[in-house]
């Protein structure tokens, strides 16, 4: 029986129609990658854009930058005015030392603050006299007297010089008070122990009023010619009315001020509080 043939017969490869056979266009769809080439061209662009945009700014500041160098540079060539200092001289020249009225005029304060429980503005304004005198010159010698004197400050009004055991303080001392505190709040003006053209100020059984390490303090005369100069203080205008500043005569240049209310011998300073602290009056004494 012959043997039939098993191997397949070639299949024939199909028949592509043609266009023209179809009638339908070509694929005209754009080639692959097309977009991605218009996506990175367009990146690119906005790329070179920040660029310039960053390249322009960084210029600006630059520009602005040597600007206010210059405009620096200008300001610091130019010379600085400056104002001339406030003349310190301390006070001096001729006081009457006559004996003001207790009364405080308006100007030296009314009301007192509620820190010192008490007493006028502490920087009472001064009277209208604006000149102040440069140092020099003698005040009229102080004539003895035997009516006794308080002193009074200028911008604590209530209160007076008073000796307090040795030391001397600024205290309120009531007028109808006792005896005893209006005598230790009342000094007898005399002749300055050292310089006759100013005053020291007498407690009587040999005690006077001097300066000891800068405090004004109460000490029975030893007869030294320290203790003379130590006692002694020259009358010098103020700038309150009716009131002086007392200088020492052995240390020139400072004044007796009160300070915490002690009283202290302190040099001078060209300040309102100074020149009040340093103003007292001198009334009728209290005792």
């Amino acid at each position: 029986m012959p043997e039939r043939n098993t191997e397949s017969a070639p299949v024939p490869s199909p028949h592509l129609p043609k266009v023209w056979e179809t009638g339908e266009t070509l694929d005209q769809s754009p080639i692959p990658g097309t977009r991605r080439l218009w996506l990175a061209g367009a990146l690119l662009l906005a790329v070179l854009a920040s660029t310039v945009t960053t390249v322009a700014l960084l210029d600006e500041d630059k520009r602005t930058s040597a600007k206010d160098r210059t405009e620096n540079t200008s300001a610091q060539d130019e010379p600085l005015l400056v104002a001339p200092p406030v003349a310190a001289t301390a006070p001096s020249g001729k006081s009457g030392l006559a004996a003001a009225s207790p009364s405080v005029s308006a100007q030296d304060g009314s009301a007192s603050p509620a820190e010192q429980r008490g007493g006028a503005d502490p920087v009472p304004k001064p009277s209208s006299s604006k000149s102040t005198p440069a140092s020099g010159g003698k005040p009229p010698a102080a004539k003895p007297s035997s009516a006794r004197k308080s002193v009074q400050s200028v911008n604590y009004p209530d209160r007076h010089w008073r000796v307090d055991h040795d030391s001397v303080r600024l205290d309120r001392v009531d007028a109808h008070g006792s005896s005893r505190t209006g005598q230790e709040a009342s000094f007898r003006l005399v002749p300055g122990l050292a310089d006759a053209d100013c005053v020291s100020f007498s407690l009587g059984n040999g005690r006077y009023l001097r300066h000891a390490q800068f405090r004004l303090r109460a000490d029975r005369r030893d007869g030294s010619e320290l203790f003379k100069k130590d006692a002694t203080f020259c009358p010098r205008p103020s700038a309150f009315s009716g009131a002086v500043m007392l200088e020492s005569v052995n240390y020139r240049g400072r004044f007796l001020r009160h300070r915490d209310f002690r009283l202290r011998l302190d040099p001078y300073e060209n300040s309102r509080l100074y020149q009040a602290d340093s103003a007292f009056r001198l009334v009728k004494g209290l005792g």
